[in-house]
């Protein structure tokens, strides 16, 4: 499929993004740029589609309306580009996102950029488009990845540096340090060397952990930096870092293996609730190793919930349609919930947008209203290798 035959997804694409108002009206320039670059000439011949079993190849010589549809299918939806071991290791994110992100940066003309997890490349494009010729250098721990995303930059005309190195774990590539940091790949904790990297003043956005976005300004100090969450969405982790619990009812059968519940109460609260993405949010900052799932039992929803170790619950109707939380392993991971739940309650039942993280050499944590106010700590990344 040809540029003329990609001509109609690109404008139905921009078409939803307007409908949707996900063009951001502080960032005029990202709508011209997404124009001037479009996501397919940054996406590779093979996607990959879940089909409800497994994920299953769409080739574009093969089927280029179904490779298409794929990369062009929603505003909120990434284009998967790459497995290992049959997990999704790499995409193309979600052009929604992707665009909320890049607003949240506040790009400007001439700032530098360093732009960690290349991937395909379409994000730094982005970037480089905004930023000017030089100015954006990205890190890509996949040697193929590298070489795929420069062939593409390249054929896009753009000036942009990418090097194969793990950036939560190297350093700034050259001398100096840079206005702005994008990351595309998801981390619980900050690496310390992001902070180091980007000018006092200068903004870091990254997605974080299994849930949400953060933007953070660094402190006039120069090793501290603070902001707020800026959106929900999930991204795929560092690949070398902790691996992340996986979602959906065989993820917790590996969990349970087969266990009977070691405690189970009827509840007084309508599990309905744990639909809410507030809360969902909430229970992510204050237990945020827990996973939770609903899925459609025998009886009506089910939300399934564990820990990716050895503790898990259940959420779901009895045969006489009452509430009951089912639960077993060293932890009572459903109590954990509610009590979170309760919690967020207390404070007024929060959206996303009301949490932050700060970030000191020290320590790291979530903020609920303001940085004084209700904190959680986050789990330190481990120290970079030498």
């Amino acid at each position: 499929m040809n540029d003329d035959g990609l001509a109609g997804y690109r404008v139905r694409l921009d078409a939803e993004m307007e409908e949707r108002g996900q063009w951001p009206a502080d960032s005029p320039w990202l709508r011209e740029a997404v124009a001037a670059l479009p996501r397919d000439r940054f996406a590779p011949d093979r996607l990959w589609r879940w089909d409800g079993w497994a994920y299953v190849p769409l080739d574009r010589a093969v089927d280029p309306d179904g490779w298409a549809g794929v990369l062009y299918g929603a505003v909120d939806s990434p284009a998967i580009t790459q497995l290992t071991g049959g997990v999704p290791s790499s995409s193309l994110s979600a052009p929604g996102v992707v665009a909320d992100m890049l607003d949240s940066l506040q790009l400007e003309p001439g700032h530098q950029v360093w732009d960690v997890g290349t991937g395909q490349g379409w994000t730094a494009a982005l970037s480089a488009w905004r930023a000017g010729p030089g100015r954006v250098v990205s890190t890509e721990v996949d040697e193929d990845l590298a070489a795929f995303a420069r062939g593409r930059l390249a054929a896009a005309g753009l000036d942009v540096e990418v090097r194969v190195a793990d950036g939560s774990r190297a350093g700034l590539p050259g001398d100096g340090r840079v206005d702005r940091l994008q990351a595309t790949y998801a981390v619980e904790a900050v690496p310390l060397s992001w902070v180091e990297a980007v000018r006092p003043g200068g903004r870091i956005v990254y997605p974080w952990g299994r849930l949400g976005y953060v933007a953070l300004t660094v402190a006039e100090d120069g090793a501290s930096a603070r902001g707020w969450v800026h959106g929900l969405a999930q991204f795929m982790g560092d690949r070398h870092g902790p691996a992340q619990p996986g979602s959906g009812p065989a993820a917790h059968a590996a969990v349970r293996a087969g266990a009977d519940p070691e405690a189970q109460r009827v509840l007084e609260r309508d599990p309905a609730g744990l639909a809410d993405w507030g809360l969902r949010f909430a229970l992510r900052v204050a237990v945020p190793d827990v996973v939770l799932f609903t899925d459609d039992g025998p009886d009506g929803a089910v939300t399934l919930v564990h820990d990716g170790a050895h503790s898990w619950a259940e959420v779901g109707p009895d045969a006489d349609g009452r509430p009951v939380l089912r639960q077993g392993g060293p932890r009572r991971i459903g109590d954990e919930v509610l009590t979170a739940w309760a919690q967020w309650e207390g404070l007024g039942r929060p959206d996303v947008y009301d949490y932050g993280i700060t970030v000191t050499p020290e320590s790291q944590w979530a903020w609920q209203g303001s940085p004084d106010g209700p904190r959680w700590p986050i789990t330190q990344p481990a120290p970079a290798r030498s």
